[in-house]
């Protein structure tokens, strides 16, 4: 009985930390108090180790200081991938990311300090409200999206296919995370107010002009780490996302390449010789520009033949599968990249 207060009492206050998840005692309730009160705790009995890899079947309720931490990693554009509140391999390249930015031990767990450094970067809300608006509901949309390629070719522009779908990428967020902070709010249809993540918004249409400070003149793509880290002209690191480089079937390159152009919102042109798996024609095929495009809404074409860096119709996916041996970020931090990169910016492949 004590105990089942204490829980409650901590949940209200929105300080029960992933560490006591992983302890076996339950995150809070998934609200925008418990998200913005969200504080560190340390682990306890022990716990540290099993708050650093929970073990397999844990509970997967998404943690309030975690959706918290993600999103304080987002602003301060050491990407988490989709924003989620669960642990995984993106948070913690994140966090061992930015805590090496910072000085501290590259340790891809949160600590006290990481959590505090996290916090200074920002006093801002790290979740707002969103009203949903009759443009959101309208569409259009694609009713059903191929599976195949070659299929996707006949479709048309590659919007997306629900209203949910574009809310949750606009907020560089999970689906999954949207519907769970906000399951009595009928996601299509117009006025309902939603709790969402305090991020950038996915910008929507070309981003046009020069790079943007703080330009990036040389990008770093990590096929260890499966991150991508920009650095501005001096050398100054700018930016680190999650990604997904390469495969099996056709390996990312090596050593080094220049950036020849960027293209936003760009057609995707399928050539026969990759030899996709999955894809049967031997002719060439076009495919509408859309958030849903093979490549997204962002292409960074690289000085090597067929290989860039650019955005996914699956950002959750991101950092978690292989690619078809191109550098893959999330349709915003690919946006991201490239609204800062400037034409002839070295990019280097650093080796396993």
């Amino acid at each position: 009985m004590g105990r089942a207060w204490m829980r409650g009492a901590l949940a209200a206050l929105g300080v029960w930390s992933a560490a006591a998840q992983a302890a076996g005692s339950g995150a809070p309730d998934l609200t925008r108090e418990a998200i913005e009160n969200a504080a560190f705790r340390e682990p306890q009995d022990g716990a540290s180790k099993a708050a650093k890899k929970p073990k397999k079947g844990a509970d997967k309720k998404p943690d309030p200081l975690l959706v918290k931490v993600q999103v304080l990693l987002d602003r301060a554009r050491f990407s988490p991938g989709a924003i989620d509140g669960r642990d995984g391999e993106n948070l913690r390249g994140a966090l061992r990311a930015f805590a090496a930015a910072q000085g501290l031990p590259a340790e891809d767990r949160l600590t006290r300090e990481l959590f505090a450094r996290l916090q200074a970067t920002s006093k801002d809300p790290v979740v707002t409200q969103y009203t949903i608006t009759e443009e959101d509901v309208k569409g259009p949309f694609v009713e059903r999206m191929p599976s195949k390629m070659e299929e996707q070719a006949e479709v048309g522009p590659m919007r997306y296919t629900n209203t949910r779908e574009m809310l949750a990428e606009r907020f560089h967020m999970q689906r999954d995370l949207l519907s769970a902070l906000n399951p009595d709010v009928p996601l299509d249809k117009a006025g309902g107010t939603l709790v969402v993540a305090a991020v950038p918004p996915l910008g929507e249409g070309k981003v046009e002009g020069a790079p943007v400070a703080p330009k990036v003149g040389r990008i770093e793509v990590d096929k260890r780490t499966k991150r991508v880290r920009a650095y501005a002209e001096d050398g100054t690191l700018t930016a680190d996302y999650p990604a997904s480089i390469g495969s099996h079937e056709k390996p990312a390159p090596d050593g080094s390449a220049k950036v020849k152009a960027v293209a936003f919102d760009p057609w995707y042109t399928y050539n026969p010789k990759y030899q996709f798996k999955g894809v049967k024609t031997n002719k060439k095929f076009s495919i509408h520009p859309g958030p849903n495009n093979p490549v997204g809404t962002v292409w960074i074409d690289l000085s090597i033949p067929s290989y860039g860096i650019h955005g996914t119709p699956d950002p959750e996916k991101v950092g978690k599968t292989e690619s078809h041996g191109c550098i893959r970020l999330t349709n915003w931090d690919a946006r991201d990249l490239a609204s800062h990169t400037t034409k002839g910016a070295k990019v280097e492949f650093l080796e396993k």
